[in-house]
């Protein structure tokens, strides 16, 4: 039986795939999904991914929870960094090994890892040219660890379809319905499952007027400046959406 466990931040939480009563879905979700019904069989998954997690704490305190779990899992996803990119001075050297240590990990254990680099938000957020430098360091220091850790890498980062605006949500930062749906279609179709990434029709051009992004920076940016400055994270007294197995059956 598959029993998949996703870590990782709000990315992999789902942030942005907002269901009728309030909670998050994501690409993470949908993957299980998928997997069971590619199957024809009944799964078991847990998601321990918590929003605004640094990768130490993703690899430290998620990936030993999901390695505690019992059974042992058979699949991990595994996707961090985004929000210590963010940050002045990130290490990016210090994630690439953070994320070497994590995969050494599972392989020891012999826990199949699905490894994402994430999407690209770059094109449309005021400190966007960092954040893509360090996104393709991030990406190709870990390219490699697809041959040594015989893992199934799936590069989100270099995906030109979801950089356009109709994938993400109003913060520009996490990505809307459309976004996760897509993600979800290239990991299973790198999991060997004939899915294809979902795909949006072009319509026009977003139109960056001033009183929009008035408000995109009074209502999202001002906050996270906010946040940083007082210590604080999205995702603090947060704790995981599925923290044990739950089953998911074939549709």
């Amino acid at each position: 039986m598959t029993r998949y466990v996703a870590i990782g931040d709000s990315f992999t939480e789902g942030l942005g795939d907002t269901m009728p009563d309030g909670t998050q879905r994501g690409w993470a979700d949908l993957v299980a999904a998928g997997l069971a019904s590619s199957g024809k069989q009944t799964i078991q998954y847990a998601n321990l991914a918590i929003r605004g997690r640094l990768l130490e704490q993703i690899v430290t305190d998620q990936l030993d929870a999901a390695l505690s779990l019992d059974p042992k899992p058979t699949l991990l996803s595994l996707n961090g960094g985004g929000n210590d990119m963010m940050r002045p001075g990130s290490d990016m050297s210090g994630l690439v090994t953070l994320t070497e240590r994590a995969l050494r990990r599972c392989a020891d254990v012999g826990v199949h890892v699905l490894l994402l680099s994430g999407a690209d938000p770059s094109e449309r957020l005021p400190f966007g040219g960092m954040m893509r430098r360090r996104g393709e360091m991030l990406t190709e220091s870990t390219r490699p660890f697809a041959d040594r850790f015989d893992l199934t890498f799936v590069d989100v980062f270099h995906d030109r379809e979801i950089r356009r605006a109709a994938y993400w949500s109003p913060d520009r930062l996490h990505l809307n319905a459309a976004g996760h749906r897509r993600v979800a279609g290239l990991v299973l179709t790198a999991l060997g499952h004939s899915t294809e990434a979902h795909a949006i029709d072009p319509g026009p051009d977003e139109p960056r007027k001033v009183l929009a992004e008035a408000r995109f920076y009074r209502e999202h940016v001002l906050p996270w400046v906010n946040r940083r400055l007082r210590g604080h994270s999205s995702g603090d007294a947060r704790t995981g959406k599925y923290l044990d197995w739950v089953s998911i059956d074939a549709a």
